[in-house]
């Protein structure tokens, strides 16, 4: 199985998530939200293809992260390959967190989407709205955006925000 990269791995990222972690930075994305940081990752055909078996492995081998999260462009044009990449994460015990321009009542209804879910420990969602930005906000770019305890959600069938 193979997964479309904007770069390769991050390591040592203290900006997507608590601690020190990982960072996929996947390809394509069709939100085109004004102001986005990373344009560079919008074509669906940029990037580059990586087998998601060796992009594991690599990630196995970091030492000292906290987790690894998902952010490009946008993980769940790509809920497949990022599901399966999850899964053998997650089967190491290693924190997941996701950043996506959906929201999760969106991604409930995709049932990709909602697979990939079941792998994911924070989501990230909603697109980043410029008049709502602000540097004060964790982990996130505008107000907007949540941060969703995913496990406690699917379980309870609401959002459940992370404290």
């Amino acid at each position: 199985m193979k997964i479309r990269l904007a770069a390769e791995l991050t390591s040592d990222s203290v900006v997507d998530g608590p601690g020190l972690r990982t960072v996929i930075w996947c390809q394509g994305c069709t939100h085109n939200c004004p102001q986005c940081h990373n344009p560079a990752t919008h074509s669906i055909e940029g990037g580059f293809l990586k087998d998601a078996d060796e992009l594991v492995k690599e990630i196995r081998q970091l030492k000292l992260q906290s987790g690894v999260t998902f952010s490009g462009g946008d993980p769940l044009l790509q809920s497949e390959s990022c599901t399966y990449i999850a899964r053998k994460l997650k089967e190491k015990g290693i924190n997941i967190w996701c950043y996506t321009g959906f929201t999760f009542e969106e991604l409930l209804v995709k049932p990709a989407a909602k697979e990939f879910l079941q792998h994911i420990d924070v989501l990230v969602d909603g697109k980043f709205v410029e008049a709502l930005k602000s540097y004060d906000l964790m982990f996130r770019g505008s107000a907007n955006q949540r941060l969703i305890n995913v496990p406690e959600s699917l379980k309870s069938g609401q959002v459940v925000l992370k404290e």
